[in-house]
């Protein structure tokens, strides 16, 4: 990859979005050393971008900084990944219940429709992953919360460190599933409580997946 092919987004943000694709497909795996001259050859550019980009995965959580030891993938604690279903349990909780009560007719049938999408994928998990991502990530643009939206996005990218050790656990789809089905019947009856309560299990669900 030369510079060239990094237009037009900024040098370093390509990059950066270049590297924390490799930490999600585990081409860069947690506890991992980033070797920042094999990358900026590889990539055909100076360090000075490649630096940049790594500032930008320190700030999501995606890479730690180490005192004259270099960047490496963050590896998450038992306490971090319980840290962060609780306060995405918290977050998006608030937001199933905003749509619960503000949505209308035709943004439910748009979750219905990725709803449908996901239980189609079941068989595929790398494709039921990305559906699952996609329902949640609509669910937070329809409760219409930029600020919300923004620390779930963050704390998602967090989450996809441990991927691996909840959806992919034996059976654990089938029962996403049955939780997301919970979810859309609550959103579909615009009743707050019951979404909000949902999306608290789903999210308790899928820690214990995780553990």
């Amino acid at each position: 990859m030369s510079s060239a092919t990094l237009a037009p987004r900024a040098l370093y943000e390509e990059v950066a979005e270049q590297l924390r694709q490799r930490i999600f497909q585990r081409e860069l795996v947690p506890g991992s050393w980033i070797d920042e001259l094999k990358i900026a050859e590889e990539f055909g550019i100076s360090r000075t971008p490649l630096r940049e980009a790594l500032k930008v995965l320190a700030t999501e959580g995606l890479v730690t900084m180490k005192l004259r030891r270099g960047a490496y993938v963050t590896e998450t604690s038992d306490k971090d990944l319980r840290d962060v279903y609780h306060l995405l349990s918290l977050l998006e909780a608030d937001a199933a219940a905003a749509v619960a009560a503000t949505a209308g007719a035709a943004e439910i049938a748009g979750l219905q429709a990725l709803h449908d999408e996901l239980e189609r994928a079941a068989g595929d998990h790398e494709r039921f992953f990305a559906i699952n991502e996609r329902f949640h990530l609509q669910l937070l643009r329809m409760a219409d919360n930029r600020w919300r939206e923004q620390m779930v996005n963050d704390l998602r990218k967090v989450m996809k460190l441990n991927r691996h050790n909840s959806l992919f656990k034996r059976g654990r789809i089938d029962e996403s599933l049955a939780e997301h089905r919970s979810i859309m019947a609550a959103l579909q009856a615009h009743a707050p409580d019951a979404a909000a309560k949902a999306m608290h299990a789903h999210f308790a669900n899928g820690l214990n997946a995780a553990a």
